[in-house]
């Protein structure tokens, strides 16, 4: 399976309305057309052109978790609060085999320290975060080149 999931989890729905000083004003939907461009571009680079973008939001737990359960060839995953709260989070990322950058868009170092602890980022094959928008276009070039390198 070809298909790369971009799961986006709690308030991540309210891009563009909530905090925008540390969020930013782009929608989760002009993220996503965002994303879509530049993978259509990059994927050739990386012998990807095949890669498929599936987005999700979802601000339930169980649903997030579920998804990145399937068979993806790579994730790009913002948990959202998640990210700091989640021991199931975790524990499920542990146990799968899945390849994936954890994305955020905001600088966590500059955060309160209960928003830097992630239970998912020692998972994961990379975390990139406080670039805004382009905290997900990074990861992708990430994704990308580590799943080059195991082909």
């Amino acid at each position: 399976m070809n298909k790369i999931i971009v799961a986006n989890g709690v308030n991540l729905d309210l891009c563009g309305q909530r905090d925008t000083e540390l969020y930013g004003k782009f929608t989760l939907g002009q993220l996503e057309k965002y994303l879509h461009q530049h993978a259509t571009q990059l994927a050739p680079l990386f012998n990807c052109s095949d890669c498929e973008l599936v987005f999700l939001q979802t601000n339930c737990e169980h649903e997030f978790l579920t998804a990145v359960s399937k068979p993806w060839r790579g994730a790009l995953l913002n948990p959202g609060a998640w990210t700091h709260t989640s021991l199931a989070l975790g524990d499920r990322l542990a146990a799968l085999s899945l390849p994936f950058v954890e994305v955020h868009i905001s600088p966590l170092a500059q955060r309160p320290a209960r928003r830097q602890r992630s239970y998912s980022a020692p998972h994961a094959i990379g975390v990139v975060n406080g670039f805004g928008l382009d905290s997900y276009l990074v990861a992708l070039v990430g994704l990308f080149s580590y799943l080059q390198r195991l082909a």
